[in-house]
């Protein structure tokens, strides 16, 4: 759904004469990645032939024609595709978090929408996945599916592997939030302990015809990482997961099930997931249709119409938040001091990560709030900056909010109320701190997910 720019003020932005200039810039990197935009782009109709990567399909070759929509943008990404192709959708089926839009009246006798957790995976999924491995585990070459994948879909995809149960795939999940591994890291294992990520759907489907349209929430766009790749051939290796998992010293934090699973697959008694030039792939068509270079692109274009001159921050964003916020907060000050009469907005993409300290019961928070907190102090007194951090599905972590904007004025706001931003950091308690600033970003659930955007201005 296209958020307005209302949705997106705060009380800095409701105060400050360039608020709503800003407001707007964020309202335009979420739009310019709307599924629907993005799926009509790739995906076209020609009276009974559909159009894409320029190959032409005729429908009249397929006596079923079924869609398959993961993620977090499941619902928006089926609507758009089944109102294109509706005259000759056999049924669907949507796996997607709760509290998205409901599907709409008109496809509710044919498109199942089923629910499940993120980012830990939890029953709901589980029985979900298994209803999707019954529908779609016996079809054949006169059937053609569409599959739909967006971010979130390796926690809402949930098959665990013979042997693993739900409570080790859960407890394997928190490890891996708990120790700041990247999502490249934690898929490289994820696909291997399951019967449906790395290629594994797309064996689940043979022999059908498969479509599958992509919304990008990996920096970089590797299809093999984003949801897990259930569609796509999968050139990581047992060998790979456990080579992971020494690095990071993991062995005493996971189930004795899932490091003798992998262990087991390494010495080649399990089974690997499909590789490049498995016969299952041919034919078969993968597709990138928005990432986060389509909303940093649209955030570009809306700054320069608001009297900015924009910029890409080639370097994305990665590694712990803590660092990436102090990191860009320094940027933001030498791009200001470089250049102190022209108004500025740098624009940066990807995804940090939080490692949980011991600090016993973490508070409430994501990367994009941890990013924004630890930038407090790096700008507190300078004039006419801000940061803005932007999670672009509209929720950062567990939270309601997308992020948070900071500016030179938050610290000695939040001395005032008697806040310590580094108490807050040290107890990843980000969200309290921008709540009580009433500078939480509240846009809602956006229906896309491309990364995280953080936004550099200078006024």
């Amino acid at each position: 759904m296209i958020k307005p720019a209302e949705a997106f003020l705060t009380r800095t932005l409701r105060e400050e004469i360039w608020g709503k200039k800003v407001a707007r810039i964020l309202s335009a990197s979420i739009a310019s990645v709307n599924p629907a935009i993005a799926l009509a782009r790739a995906l076209n109709r020609e009276k009974n032939h559909l159009e894409v990567t320029g190959r032409r399909i005729d429908l009249e070759d397929y006596s079923n024609l079924y869609l398959l929509s993961i993620g977090k943008a499941g619902i928006s990404m089926a609507v758009a595709a089944a109102d294109l192709i509706s005259d000759h959708l056999t049924g669907g089926f949507v796996l997607t978090k709760p509290n998205s839009d409901d599907i709409p009246a008109r496809y509710r006798n044919k498109i199942q929408v089923h629910q499940g957790g993120h980012p830990i995976p939890d029953a709901m999924g589980a029985r979900s996945t298994e209803k999707v491995i019954s529908c779609f585990s016996q079809l054949s070459e006169n059937d053609l599916v569409i599959v739909l994948i967006s971010g979130g879909g390796s926690a809402l995809l949930t098959a665990p592997a013979s042997g693993i149960s739900l409570t080790d795939i859960q407890q394997t999940n928190r490890t891996f939030l708990e120790h700041g591994l990247n999502i490249q890291e934690i898929n490289t294992i994820r696909k291997h302990l399951s019967l449906v990520k790395g290629g594994q759907l797309t064996d689940l489907l043979q022999p059908a015809r498969m479509i599958t349209l992509i919304l990008s929430d990996v920096v970089g766009d590797p299809m093999d990482m984003i949801a897990s790749g259930p569609t796509v051939p999968d050139p990581s290796t047992f060998k790979d997961a456990l080579s992971i998992i020494e690095r990071f010293q993991l062995e005493k934090h996971l189930p004795a099930s899932v490091t003798n699973h992998l262990l087991a697959g390494a010495e080649g008694k399990v089974q690997e997931t499909p590789k490049p030039g498995d016969p299952i792939f041919k034919d078969q068509i993968n597709l990138i249709i928005a990432s986060i270079q389509d909303a940093i692109q649209g955030g570009l274009e809306q700054a320069q119409k608001e009297g900015f001159n924009p910029q890409v921050i080639s370097q994305p964003l990665e590694g712990e938040a803590r660092l990436a916020g102090e990191n860009i907060a320094e940027t933001l000050i030498k791009s200001s001091l470089s250049e102190p009469q022209v108004s500025h907005c740098l624009i940066a993409g990807g995804e940090t990560t939080v490692t949980l300290t011991d600090v016993g019961k973490p508070g409430k928070g994501g990367r994009n709030l941890e990013l924004a907190l630890a930038a407090v102090r790096k700008l507190a007194g300078h004039k006419g900056l801000a940061l803005v951090s932007l999670a672009t599905d509209g929720e950062d972590s567990m939270t309601d909010a997308a992020g948070a904007i900071v500016t030179g004025e938050t610290l000695s706001r939040a001395e005032a109320l008697g806040l310590d931003p580094d108490e807050f950091l040290d107890n990843h308690d980000s969200y309290s701190f921008f709540q009580a600033l009433d500078d939480l970003l509240l846009p809602g659930v956006t229906g896309t997910n491309v990364n995280d955007l953080c936004f550099l201005f200078s006024f």
